[in-house]
């Protein structure tokens, strides 16, 4: 088994609604994700996955939220932008990018803050097979 790591950051504001605490109250976080990817096999230049399509996939999940506040963002206008949703949200987008290589399995873990929480979600739920599936059902759609 391979695998490959890359951290990738952003900063952004947040309120946790309903929250007892001060989390109710705008706020902001330094986030750091480390994206993990595992294949069986390398492709056939050696890799995993080249780091600048691992680099460009995490681009078009974070970016958008970089230096703004999460509950302006979908799914976060509905729920709430906890460590754990927002990991969750990261590692199904991963998935639907992973859909592409069947070889690789994606999970994740996410820090807000150097010292504040962090949050972990393992290997891809669905197999290689599944997320090949759903790309073509997905496609036809």
């Amino acid at each position: 088994m391979y695998t490959i790591s890359k951290d990738v950051t952003f900063a952004a504001a947040h309120a946790v609604r309903g929250h007892q605490g001060g989390c109710q109250n705008l706020h902001g976080h330094n986030y750091r994700v480390r994206l993990h990817l595992e294949a069986e096999e390398l492709d056939e230049l050696g890799m995993v996955v080249d780091y600048a399509d691992l680099k460009g996939m995490a681009g078009k999940i974070l970016d958008p939220f970089d230096h703004s506040v999460l509950n302006d963002h979908p799914p976060f206008d509905r729920i709430n932008p906890t460590a754990e949703l927002i990991a969750e949200h990261i590692h199904e987008r991963m998935e639907e990018g992973l859909a592409e290589d069947p070889g690789t399995a994606g999970r994740l873990q996410i820090a807000e803050d150097a010292i504040a929480v962090l949050v972990q979600l393992g290997e891809s739920r669905l197999n290689a097979r599944q997320l090949v599936d759903r790309a073509y059902r997905d496609a036809a759609d």
